[in-house]
């Protein structure tokens, strides 16, 4: 086919068993690539035992994948995924970056990981030349240190192995931090310094895997696509209305931390505590005044929306992120009690500098400063941290045991589900109402209530297959756009923040590369609600130690269902009664049942009769079961 490098590199880390897998075309055009073939990798393999697999043990299978337009469409992506352990679904987590490029260039589709290795370890793609090698050096090293080393060793590799070639752009590379290392389930997985892959926890699944990094240099041509002429006329015209997005190419969603509070009143606030806020030197013009690089675009980006901060002076002197984006300026800023863009930056930077999850990291941090509020955790509990809203310094400590496991951190570093779970049992109280979580993944930085938020179903959070992504989030009616449209984005692998038409443009885009036909019908009723379906049925199978419940987990977290407390929206809430009445029909649109179960005629229909038997044989289908 078309579009694709036409191989996966199949890679045993137990045994350092190296193998070149090829898939059908059939397989490839059913499932496109990223999130959409990961699902029927991941089925065909664990599917008959996804409930008893471990997230964090050697049997999960981390994949990092491309997809058809990879490469191709202005702005570029790659997909981290396998098992979550956060959600024990999966998760198609994205991240930016030439990763996916150079993967393409050496001739792979794709990585598809399994099992531990022996010792810290890191792979080199490059072309055909394929190696596990000793991370140990770097073991333990945070964010820009490992960069440093990789780029500089595998530059001196290279030099050696392509005499003739002249001088070498650094190869791309994913990576992870301590975090990581140490296996905890809000880490993530980095690329260049500042992308991450953070949904998933896919950061602790490489971890457990002894598996530092993957560097990949390509030194061919991307693959041969179906109609280059037509391919590269419709890269301008699609290109041309990303140029004039003049706000976002100036702030991308670095504007964010002001707007979302002030103006949709959805900001998480002290762990959701409140929504709005109305602080003017939290906007994009007081961040932008530490910008060092104002326009920062990845392989073929029309958009250059991301920028690079850095602390020149002062007591964060050094420190270096990326704008913040928004959803570190929410929840490593706002949702900690944090107003300040330069207080913003110095945790940022350290987030990114542990490989520590903005959101999932940020969220366990908030919870345990709420939980320290009321006076449910202790200074003593706390390593003898006073965790006041604002101090920078008493969450820099707390990271710091989150990050390496030690004390309360080894609890929090399990996410804001497990920990509060746990905390509870410790305390003897029900904790969940502080929680502001779906499928035990802390949501992003987007609040529901106000209903003034581009998130602003009802069932958003509470129906997605990936459960607090905003990225991917359920509507009704589905074929609007919703979960079926982030499936399209996250299988065929590009970056949505390039994306400046709408989806009827990419089917013929996705055609000039693979010369295959795509019609909205296609997608919509048949490719998307088969990926759905798959990971509809891993979410429900859970496993080992979280089993998700439709009739009560499929449901908003409870904080959101109380009335906002401040701001232009205060009283308002959700309206129960439309919720429910939306969720059904949701669960009739997408074929499952009025359990939220996906159907036998659904799945026999989609030509996925061994989910069927699954689901049947799990006992999904007893109604007191679920």
């Amino acid at each position: 086919m078309k579009g694709y490098a036409g191989k996966f590199l199949d890679i045993d880390l137990t045994s350092e068993e190296i193998e070149e897998t090829k898939l059908s075309d059939k397989i490839l055009s059913d499932f496109v690539g990223g999130r959409g073939l990961a699902a029927k990798i991941l089925w065909d393999r664990l599917g008959k035992k996804w409930e008893s697999v471990d997230p964090l043990g050697p049997e999960n299978i981390l994949m990092m994948l491309t997809g058809p337009l990879t490469g191709y469409f202005p702005g570029t992506k790659s997909c981290v995924t396998g098992k979550s352990p956060q959600c024990n679904g999966l998760v198609g987590s994205t991240l930016a970056g030439e990763f996916g490029v150079d993967l393409k260039c050496a001739g792979f589709d794709g990585l598809i990981i399994s099992g531990m290795a022996e010792r810290p370890s890191y792979i080199t793609v490059f072309d055909e030349h394929v190696e596990i090698k000793d991370a140990s050096p770097i073991w333990g090293k945070q964010g820009r240190e490992t960069v440093r080393y990789l780029t500089k060793k595998s530059n001196d590799e290279i030099k050696v192995s392509h005499v003739d070639y002249g001088e070498i752009k650094e190869p791309s590379m994913l990576y992870i931090g301590p975090a990581g290392e140490h296996s905890t389930r809000v880490a993530v997985v980095l690329s260049k310094y500042a992308h991450a892959a953070g949904y998933g926890g896919y950061g602790g699944v490489m971890g457990s895997k002894n598996l530092k990094a993957v560097v990949a240099k390509g030194f061919g041509p991307l693959p041969e696509v179906h109609d280059s002429e037509a391919m590269a006329s419709m890269y301008n015209t699609m290109s041309e209305p990303a140029y004039e997005r003049e706000t976002f190419r100036r702030w991308g969603t670095g504007n964010g931390g002001y707007y979302f509070g002030a103006g949709t009143s959805s900001e998480p606030i002290r762990n959701w505590q409140e929504e709005w806020h109305d602080i003017e030197e939290y906007s994009g013009d007081e961040f932008d005044k530490f910008w060092a690089k104002k326009y920062w675009g990845d392989f073929g980006c029309p958009v250059t929306c991301l920028k690079l901060a850095v602390l020149k002076d002062g007591k964060y002197a050094g420190d270096i992120c990326d704008n913040p984006d928004y959803e570190l300026q929410s929840y490593d800023g706002t949702n900690l009690g944090v107003f300040d863009p330069e207080t913003n930056i110095h945790l940022a930077s350290l987030v990114n500098e542990s490989g520590l999850c903005g959101i999932q990291g940020g969220a366990v941090l908030g919870l345990a400063a709420e939980l320290y509020q009321r006076e449910i955790l202790s200074e003593e509990d706390l390593e003898g941290i006073k965790l006041e809203w604002g101090d920078a310094e008493a969450f820099e400590a707390l990271m710091e045991l989150v990050v390496n496991r030690k004390g309360i951190g080894d609890i929090l570093a399990q996410g804001v589900y497990r920990a509060a779970k746990r905390i509870g049992e410790m305390k003897g109280l029900d904790l969940m109402r502080y929680v502001v979580q779906e499928k035990g993944m802390a949501i992003g930085g987007h609040g529901i209530r106000s209903e003034k938020d581009f998130i602003s179903h009802l069932i958003g959070y509470a129906c997605s297959t990936q459960g607090g992504d905003h990225g991917s989030q359920a509507r009704y009616p589905p074929l609007e756009g919703g979960e079926l449209a982030s499936i399209l984005h996250d299988s065929a692998v590009y970056c949505t923040f390039a994306k400046s038409v709408d989806n009827e443009e990419i089917f013929r885009f996705y055609t000039t590369i693979t010369g295959l036909n795509l019609s909205a019908d296609d997608w919509y009723h048949d490719k998307a609600l088969r990926i759905l379906q798959i990971q509809r049925a891993m979410l429900l199978l859970g496993g080992p130690d979280v089993f998700w419940r439709p009739k009560i987990d499929d449901d908003n977290p409870p904080r959101f269902w109380e009335p906002m407390p401040s701001g232009p929206f205060e009283g308002k809430t959700l309206d129960r009664e439309t919720f429910e009445r939306t969720r059904t029909e949701y669960y009739q649109a997408v074929g499952w049942d009025e359990n939220g179960v996906p159907t036998s005629e659904t799945l026999t229909t989609l030509g996925l009769a061994s989910v069927d038997s699954k689901l049947q044989s799990a006992g999904l289908r007893d109604l007191d079961t679920i």
